[in-house]
This record gives structure tokens, sequence and C-alpha cells, in this order.
């Protein structure tokens, strides 16, 4: 009975070193979860949220038998290659609701050979980005006067550049 306390204990000590990633808000997030499929062929991997339990996954997101995946939601997704043991989870557009814990379960056939990857995900705002345009407008009156027997009118063009509108003067005598 002892050998067993002290066999769990030595397995919780050894899982609570997760690997911290940090992501920002709206953008995508990779967990990396790799496993030898030439050694073993292809295995059930699960991931959930939380700390990983003895047994399965807590809180589960998705899981494979090694050739499908089973999605709970399509914001979670194995993108890396099935075939390859690359089962890392993608979170896509990341939100602060998001942080927390993961982790990665790959059932390896055998007592208490599951290879399981913890993650600590840390979720950050992304910077905001404003963009601000002034636009200035001038009011004129065309003006004309005369004097023996000429016409003059000053006309005020008015055109625009990227921050402001400007006036022109021509004058025509």
């Amino acid at each position: 009975m002892m050998k067993i306390v002290l066999l769990l204990a030595l397995l919780t000590v050894s899982e609570s070193d997760s690997s911290r990633v940090v992501g920002q808000t709206g953008e995508d997030v990779t967990l990396s979860c790799k496993y030898n499929i030439k050694h073993y062929g292809a295995l059930s991997v699960c991931w959930g949220r939380g700390v990983i339990p003895i047994l399965g996954c807590s809180d589960q997101l998705l899981s494979t038998d090694g050739h499908n995946v089973k999605e709970v939601s399509s914001r979670y997704q194995l993108l890396g290659g099935l075939e390859d043991g690359d089962v890392s989870l993608t979170i896509l557009n990341v939100s602060e609701t998001d942080a927390g814990l993961y982790g990665c379960r790959v059932h390896i056939p055998g007592w208490l050979n599951d290879e399981k990857h913890p993650f600590d995900l840390v979720v950050v705002k992304a910077p905001q980005t404003t963009t601000s345009t002034t636009l200035t407008r001038e009011t004129t009156t065309d003006q004309t006067a005369s004097t023996t027997g000429q016409l003059t009118s000053t006309e005020r063009l008015l055109t625009s550049s990227s921050s402001s509108i400007t006036a022109e003067v021509r004058e025509e005598v």
C-alpha cells in the first residue's frame, strides 16, 4: 500500500512541471504534443482542460483514435499530421477565458505508461491599434469686384490630402 501512495505522489510531482504558453487575444495558439508513431503505431489521444487526471481527460476538448478526430468545438483543432504522431492542439481566436491549464494524454498500452503533457496557457490582450483622420473644412464665398471695366474674381479650390483639406487660391484678371 505504501508503494502505491509513493508512486502516486511521484506522478503528481512530475506532472506539476507544465509548459507555459503565452498567446494574444484574437490569435491562434498551438499547444505542442507529439509521440513516436513509428515505435508505437497510431495511438488514442485526448485533450482536456484542467489538471490531467489519473485516467482519461477531464473536461475533454477533443480526442482521436489515431486516425479520426472527435471534436467538441470547432475552435479546438488538431492541425498537425496525425500520421506523424503530431497531436498538437490549436485553439482558434483565443480569448481571455481560454487561459488556464490544459493537458494532452497519449494512451500508451500497459499500466501507467500514458504520456502526459500539461500546459499553462496565459492569454494577454493584443495591443489596440487605432487610426484617426482629422478633416478641417473651410467655407468660402466667391468675391467679384468691378473697377474701370475689368472683372476680377477670386476662386478658392478645395483639395484634399490624407489628413486635412487645404485651400488653394487662384486669382484671375
